[in-house]
């Protein structure tokens, strides 16, 4: 198993990607799903200041695909995908920024896969090989913009809005994501729990369905769906996404 980070040796370093060795991050000349290799240098990763640890050219997810999250609502044929635009991308640490006027901003924790191969109309087996690893995610929702009486044409800004998409701590890659715990705490409480077996599709499923229609590239990520049901966060609050096997996403909530 081996892990990887984007990060900073200071607020305004260039960012990097490296490899992670034990308490020390060998740095990389480029993302590691990418042709790369290590340039020699070495950082504590206690003093690094870490990033996403993602690069996407697309950003998609996918809708009720845990049983638990759907209720009673009809079990989707296929995986409900949609996009979230790359500028709601948000670093481990830093704030999801709680629009004014929203009135009704969830959590969302999710498995968050990365492609390591792009491709199109990828068999199951393509399509697994060519996951390159994971990492955990918060897919916040302003359910009101979705769902509510005044929602929006598309879910441009219910899922999109800037820091609405908090990736990280480390990618993961070589772990057996089939069957990892999923824990979401608002405040250090427990709000959702459940393991990735119970996921409707599992991520190569999702990913060779998407690559019906959309060419994959290297470094898309797809978000694979929340488990349970989801909660309002207010500014003030901290929400950890939790995987086992690949660490704790913390970001506090701030107002905008």
């Amino acid at each position: 198993m081996e892990r990887f980070v984007r990060f900073r040796t200071g607020p305004t370093g260039r960012v990097s990607w490296g490899r992670v060795d034990g308490d020390i991050v060998k740095e990389l000349n480029a993302a590691p799903y990418l042709a790369t290799r290590e340039i020699g240098k070495k950082h504590p990763l206690a003093k690094v200041l870490l990033g996403a640890p993602v690069e996407p050219v697309k950003l998609l997810a996918v809708g009720l695909n845990y049983r638990s999250h759907i209720g009673t609502r009809p079990v989707p044929p296929f995986p409900e995908i949609f996009y979230k635009p790359i500028t709601c991308l948000q670093d481990p640490g830093a704030p999801i920024l709680h629009p004014r006027d929203s009135k009704n901003t969830h959590y969302e924790g999710e498995l968050v896969i990365v492609l390591g191969k792009g491709g199109r109309n990828l068999s199951a087996e393509q399509a697994k090989a060519a996951i390159f690893g994971v990492t955990c995610g918060n897919d916040v929702s302003e359910r009101d913009w979705q769902n509510g009486p005044q929602k929006d044409l598309q879910w441009w800004r219910a899922k999109g809005t800037d820091t609405f998409g908090p990736v990280g701590p480390q990618l993961v890659k070589g772990l057996d994501y089939g069957k990892l715990l999923l824990q979401t705490r608002l405040n250090g409480e427990v709000v959702q729990k459940q393991y990735t077996s119970d996921l409707i599709f599992d991520g190569p499923t999702i990913v060779s369905y998407i690559s019906r229609y959309v060419t994959l590239t290297p470094g898309d990520v797809i978000f694979t769906g929340t488990p349970g049901s989801t909660k309002p966060m207010k500014p003030g609050d901290t929400v950890e996404i939790e995987i086992a096997g690949i660490g704790v996403l913390r970001n506090p909530i701030q107002a905008a």
